[in-house]
């Protein structure tokens, strides 16, 4: 049984919609100062028990980067507890993660890259208009701490119609957490082990993930990847232009890239044309899998996007456990759309917050990172079939079709990453722990 009273809200319930956010990050100049907002946050923190409470949907998330536990005074053998990956924090795992080029770390957002990141701080609401709200409660943490300053905001947004920058309907695919009473997005995939989501319990192997030490500490609590990646619309909707005769051609084109027509429905269910009421159906617009009728990738092409980020049957034959690179993956727009039918930038700033939460860092986040979104061995192609949307770019991309296929080459980079760390998201009774280390 999941301890649902212990484990932060935000990583295990599902968020409204639509919603706003914002995004602080903190550093810690004064271990006492750093402690004291480790109370404070055990109090403003909602759980994931109580989801009738008044700050169900309006809650605050709060997580540490290594070099925040390090500002706390964590004992050393604490520290050597957590993984390698944890430790050495996002910007030196850049090359696995393929932060090259405009996405390199050099280049990101301070913070971002240093070891003055030490601690994310999330407030979420339903309603944009209550985001300060959330914002003053967020800073209830750290208010007139001395040594504590805030390096680092970001505001961000789930729209209604859940359309990110590209024009995609996001947010439609998550797994179901054994325990957590939240159902899966898709009914054809039963529930995943809590273990793969949440340290302490039983993984999809029959083991317990290493734990950071003592227990107080680690026990109900998981990793947490974040990342500021900006969009280049106007040169997503220049390639589109370029490679199809038509506006129709266009939209499929799309659809074939991201594996969904932009409306939401997948090309699994609906391969021919949009179905904007499929899209919108949260009952239906996830209850497929690839392998028994689309195998070849007529329909899904095996290197679009959603079938990179979670293959679902289709590895089966290769012997691939996918269960165990399964993520709770959540992605807030920041800025605002380019104009309807520009294809010049404008030069503001937009893209996504991206989220990663789970028990493992590499074996989750980094592997799929590295080895199905900027790969194609997995595939059965080369190294330089990256993810169509999401990958580091110049790659290929390949349209199966008889009697012959489409391969598009040079893809440029749509997204670049603009900042990220690592960060450890504790329990309730952790931050009550850590608030009282001597």
């Amino acid at each position: 049984m999941l301890e649902l009273e212990n484990i932060q809200s935000g990583v295990l319930r599902p968020r409204p919609s639509p919603f706003a956010a914002t995004y602080l990050i903190l550093k810690i100049g004064e271990r006492e100062s750093g402690r004291e907002l480790m109370q404070r946050a055990s109090r403003v923190v909602a759980s994931a028990a109580h989801p009738e409470s008044p700050h169900a949907d309006t809650w605050v998330s709060v997580g540490l980067s290594f070099a925040g536990l390090e500002a706390l005074g964590l004992p050393q053998a604490s520290l050597e507890s957590f993984p390698p990956e944890f430790r050495a924090g996002m910007a030196a795992r850049a090359g696995i993660l393929r932060d090259t080029g405009s996405s390199a770390p050099e280049r990101w957002e301070a913070p971002f890259g240093s070891k003055d990141a030490h601690v994310v701080v999330t407030g979420i609401t339903p309603e944009r208009s209550q985001l300060e709200e959330v914002v003053k409660r967020a800073e209830e943490t750290f208010r007139g701490l001395p040594g504590v300053s805030v390096l680092w905001r970001q505001n961000c947004y789930a729209p209604a119609d859940e359309r990110e920058h590209f024009g995609y309907r996001d947010g439609i695919s998550h797994p179901a957490v054994e325990g957590s009473g939240s159902p899966p997005s898709n009914p054809l995939e039963k529930p995943i082990k809590a273990g793969e989501f949440v340290l302490g319990y039983e993984d999809e192997i029959g083991v317990m993930p290493a734990c950071p030490d003592p227990p107080e500490l680690g026990r109900n609590g998981a990793y947490m990847a974040v990342r500021k990646l900006h969009q280049d619309v106007a040169a997503f909707r220049r390639f589109l232009r370029e490679h199809a005769e038509n506006p129709m051609e266009e939209e499929k084109l799309a659809a074939k890239l991201m594996g969904r027509w932009r409306g939401g429905a997948p090309l699994a269910l609906n391969p021919e044309k949009e179905d904007q009421v499929l899209g919108a159906d949260s009952q239906r617009r996830n209850q497929f899998l690839f392998f028994d009728d689309d195998k070849l990738g007529y329909k899904t092409p095996p290197g679009s996007h959603i079938r990179r980020m979670n293959p679902r049957d289709g590895l089966k034959e290769s012997g691939t456990f996918v269960r165990i690179r399964r993520m709770i993956r959540r992605g807030t727009v920041y800025g605002t759309h380019l104009p309807e039918g520009a294809m010049d930038d404008d030069g503001q700033d937009r893209g996504l917050i991206f989220l990663f939460i789970g028990a493992s860092l590499a074996r989750q986040f980094e592997f799929v990172q590295a080895n199905w979104a900027n790969d194609g061995e997995f595939l059965g192609g080369g190294e330089n079939q990256l993810d169509p949307v999401t990958g580091s770019g110049s790659g290929e991309f390949v349209i199966p079709h008889r009697p012959i296929r489409r391969t598009l080459r040079g893809l440029p980079r749509f997204v670049t990453t603009r900042g990220g760390e690592y960060f450890f998201l504790p329990s309730l009774p952790a931050l009550r722990w850590l608030g009282n280390l001597l």
